[in-house]
């Protein structure tokens, strides 16, 4: 389980462990929190009041400190993973659904013709299609694209790092996506 780790101003910095979260709480580096309570710690009891340290963990933080990520700048790293994600398992080329093993990243522009590994120049094919389409452009295949690819926003990316995403914090997310965004559809 994951925590999504926030900047005070609300933009994504992280996907944290629980225990990284913990040692943001007992740090007093938590601004705010939302979502809900993912689980408690327990800790030693005070020497004093008798009284045991508990730290409760939300699924969502906001941390004290300057983000380290500026929305403007951000180039979401490229997997097969993200790549599939974004695309949602669907074929650029024959529009079927396919399951992951069953899929390659493939190149618009290939690399045999001067293409780069990048957002904009990869869609997700099946092994068939990928195959037919060779190191040929799909104008030189005859074969259109059926969608477009582009880049990932800072928020969409979130969503495509991390399979096991709360309701809370999917809801979060997904209340900043783009209205065009494929993920919000």
């Amino acid at each position: 389980m994951k925590v999504l780790k926030l900047s005070a101003q609300g933009l994504p910095q992280s996907w944290i462990s629980l225990e990284q979260a913990v040692i943001h709480y007992a740090s007093n580096e938590v601004r705010w929190e939302s979502g809900g309570e993912i689980a408690v710690f327990r800790g030693g009891h005070n020497a004093i009041t008798g009284q045991q340290s508990i730290i409760a963990v939300n699924s969502i933080i906001g941390t004290r400190g300057v983000p380290s990520i500026n929305p403007f700048d951000l180039r979401p790293g490229l997997t097969n993973a993200k790549l599939f994600a974004r695309d949602r398992n669907i074929c650029a080329y024959c529009g079927d659904h396919f399951h992951e093993t069953e899929l390659t990243r493939e190149h618009i522009i290939p690399f045999a013709q001067n293409g780069v590994d990048h957002w904009m120049n990869v869609v997700t094919a099946c092994r068939a299609c990928n195959h037919r389409k060779s190191s040929r452009t799909p104008e030189q295949a005859k074969m259109p694209l059926l969608y477009t690819p582009y880049v990932p926003t800072l928020w969409e990316d979130f969503i495509l790092r991390n399979r096991r995403i709360l309701d809370d914090q999917m809801e979060f997310l997904m209340a900043h996506l783009p209205r065009n965004s494929r993920l919000a559809a």
